[in-house]
């Protein structure tokens, strides 16, 4: 730490932060500006700019802790446009946590350099609605109205959007047809067979209601593999989106209620969104980190974790499949080998590779509302590597990624299904009367 920051901490700042959850100067420090994550940076790869690539922001961050830059204008700007997807900690050979800076830093700038007020009121009502499973229900039904009543049509018809690129941005993401499912699970799934442990199933804000086929057919394939899965009714959000967006305060708010809501003992606690289960496997330090918290997160798995050491009696299905790396998946958990592995397993399916599979696609959250261009670029990209393999259907495990990646098929006219990889898994299993 310099003279000028230590000078300023023992006043209260550190530079331009406060010490309310400041970004941690030794994780700053550890970065040696090498460059080795330049070319994994989506922004960067955009741009070419050094202030929107992860060692510029680095920088940034330095600057404003050592008090030589304030929280400017142009510093917000470079770090909004970063998509947090964390793919330069995995190309760092010094281990530089620059997802937790981001979002420390972040948090500084909502309390310290505040927005416009459209802009606050934006971001607001997106985590509001997101966050919120009630709200989001009445908005995807009143977006099936949107569609059933002819109005979608008219608005792209007469392009009255135009002028709005955020707005436009969320219309296009609506899905193409009504969500699919059979209800609200049951709180408790009896195991198939031999019980080899007791799960509990995050059900997520968005998954649950624009995708609830992925939850039942994450709870119906859990059960094929011998686990109990518990389900509990009250759980809320996990707070994801907040802690990205730099609202700290209510991202330990939500984290907290939903640690009280898996209560009962359970082996392991199963999330199928990649930005749920990054997140709650962070929570450590953001909470205190007591034994309590720090249980939480080690009994965290994506579900394709459980599934792959499963032995699930799977029927063939002729398909070529590609499979896109969900950021939070890939970057944040280090989960890449098991979809495949669950992918391939499936008789008669040709896996193939797709190029800049870990590449983000531009959702990142609330991202590509806030930044449509910069997520738009990164979208057109990713659909012509999905157009380049040939395959027939996409899989990606996040529910922001099946948003986007199927807008993105949609505009672009590629005939292409986009579905999470327990729908296809799902597919292969012996049909059942429902969930058991």
């Amino acid at each position: 730490m310099s003279i000028r920051s230590e000078t300023l901490a023992g006043a209260g700042q550190l530079g331009a932060f406060d010490l309310r959850d400041p970004p941690d100067l030794e994780g700053i420090r550890a970065c040696v500006h090498c460059g080795i994550c330049l070319p994994q940076c989506p922004t960067y790869r955009v741009l070419g700019e050094e202030m929107d690539s992860p060692r510029g922001r680095i920088y940034l961050m330095r600057a404003a802790a050592e008090g030589r830059v304030g929280l400017t204008p142009t510093l917000v700007r470079h770090l909004d446009l970063c998509l947090g997807c964390r793919a330069c900690e995995t190309a760092c050979p010094s281990g530089v946590p620059f997802g937790r800076l981001l979002e420390a830093t972040r948090g500084q700038i909502a309390r310290r350099a505040p927005r416009p007020l459209g802009e606050r009121l934006l971001s607001g009502a997106l985590l509001g609605l997101l966050s919120h499973p009630k709200r989001l229900g009445w908005a995807l039904g009143a977006a099936r109205f949107y569609r059933q009543a002819g109005l979608q049509r008219l608005v792209r018809a007469t392009r009255l959007l135009a002028p709005w690129s955020r707005l436009r941005a969320l219309e296009a993401l609506l899905p193409a047809s009504p969500p699919g499912g059979d209800g609200p699970l049951p709180e408790v799934l009896a195991a198939r067979g031999k019980q080899r442990g007791t799960v509990g199933l995050l059900l997520g804000c968005v998954q649950r209601l624009a995708f609830p086929q992925v939850n039942a057919e994450t709870a119906r394939l859990l059960t094929w593999a011998g686990y109990e899965v518990l389900v509990p009714r009250d759980q809320g959000c996990c707070g994801a989106l907040h802690l990205h967006t730099g609202r700290i305060d209510e991202a330990r708010a939500l984290a907290t209620h939903l640690l009280a809501r898996f209560g009962r003992e359970v082996d392991f606690l199963v999330t199928n969104s990649a930005g749920c289960g990054s997140a709650m496997r962070e929570y450590p330090h953001w909470l205190a980190a007591d034994r309590e918290v720090e249980a939480f997160a080690l009994k965290v798995r994506d579900v394709s974790e459980l599934l792959a050491e499963a032995d699930l009696p799977l029927r063939r299905l002729d398909l070529t499949v590609t499979y896109h790396d969900p950021c939070h998946l890939a970057h944040g958990q280090r989960v890449r080998l098991e979809p495949r592995k669950l992918l391939a397993a499936i008789p008669g399916v040709r896996l193939v590779e797709l190029a800049d599979s870990d590449l983000c696609c531009g959702s990142a959250g609330v991202y590509s509302l806030l930044e449509p261009e910069m997520a738009g670029r990164l979208l057109e990209w990713k659909v012509q590597r999905i157009a380049a393999t040939g395959a027939g259907v996409l899989a990606t495990g996040n529910p922001g990624c099946l948003l986007q990646i199927a807008r993105g098929c949609r505009e672009r006219g590629l005939a292409i299904e986009v579905l999470h990889p327990v729908e296809l898994l799902g597919r292969a299993l012996p049909e059942t009367e429902g969930i058991e």
